[in-house]
């Protein structure tokens, strides 16, 4: 097999902050494999109903400002190609076409090391929408979670980031930087109508999807990069009944870090080296999914090769 194929590599398994950037870069190629099926054209849009004058103003309301009316449609629209080929399965059962979808873009390795497939397109859209907010479930996410543990060093008050933690997510920095960004986002336009649709059933009908995920990367973006030992403390979780073995998690000792969303703080525990190199890359992903997904190449068009992703 070429260096440059990718396919049949293993890329590491996701874990806290990396998953992130791989759900945005991997959801978006991954998704972009749904040129295979097409998209419907969409009927045309019902001519608006006929104008009718309304009567003259009374000559005392002649100098009022006229009612400011809210806008409509998305501010980031997406281009949807025509329709090639056969049209996409409904999203109910789009589980199957859309593994084998993953299988022929990014080879049968990293699907099954990375992605959880059941579901996906509503476990991106949920975990994307979540990821702003002070809990982003890991039940719901698009990504494997990882035998990895956080690192730490240092106990009671001197407890703090171990500096080690920072390699636990060069490898798939590594891998998300090798997909080819420009050509998922293109064919991110053929998966859209699946992602608008789990987006609207998640309880945001009237709204965009794609809108929603350019204000998450403006957010994640906004991340504080605190430099040095970044200090924790434990906190311990019990519920109503006590528990002789309750379980614990790290918290951030100061408040201002502690306060940031889920989406944040994953970038905060990343280390500054790897949270600008994962900066650069939402940048990047921020201004194409922005500028809304062009046409995508015809079916059957070669596939460029991406750089291979480590092992």
């Amino acid at each position: 097999m070429p260096a440059s194929d990718h396919r049949d590599l293993h890329p590491p398994r996701a874990s806290g902050a990396s998953w992130m950037l791989g759900l945005l870069a991997v959801a978006l190629a991954a998704g972009g494999a749904w040129w295979f099926w097409g998209r419907p054209a969409e009927p045309a849009p019902p001519a608006p109903p006929p104008v009718v004058a309304a009567p003259p103003a009374p000559a005392a309301a002649a100098s009022a400002p006229p009612p400011q009316v809210a806008a409509s449609g998305p501010e980031h629209p997406i281009e949807v190609p025509p329709a090639q080929g056969q049209a996409l399965p409904a999203l109910a059962e789009a589980d199957g076409p859309v593994t084998d979808a993953l299988v022929e873009l990014l080879g049968r390795g990293p699907v099954q090391a990375l992605l959880l497939t059941d579901g996906f397109v509503r476990r991106v859209v949920a975990t994307v929408d979540n990821l702003p907010r002070a809990s982003a479930p890991a039940r719901l996410w698009p990504v494997q979670p990882t035998p990895q543990r956080f690192l730490v060093q240092g106990e009671g008050d001197k407890a703090q980031i171990a500096p080690t933690n920072a390699g636990r997510y060069g490898a798939l920095l590594s891998f998300a930087e090798a997909i080819p960004l420009e050509r998922a986002v293109q064919l991110y336009g053929r998966l859209y109508p699946l992602f608008q649709q789990s987006y609207e059933e998640l309880g945001y009908p009237g709204r965009y999807f794609n809108d929603r995920l350019v204000a998450v990367l403006d957010h994640l973006l906004q991340a504080p990069e605190p430099q040095g030992p970044l200090a924790l403390q434990l906190l311990e979780v019990r519920g109503e009944v006590a528990d002789p073995r309750p379980w614990v998690r790290w918290e951030f000792t100061d408040p201002q870090l502690q306060s940031l969303s889920a989406g944040q703080k994953m970038l905060v525990r990343m280390g500054p080296a790897n949270a600008k190199r994962a900066k650069t890359l939402l940048t990047k992903l921020r201004r194409l999914v922005a500028a809304g997904a062009a046409t995508a190449p015809a079916i059957g068009a070669p596939v460029a090769p991406a750089a291979s992703a480590p092992r």
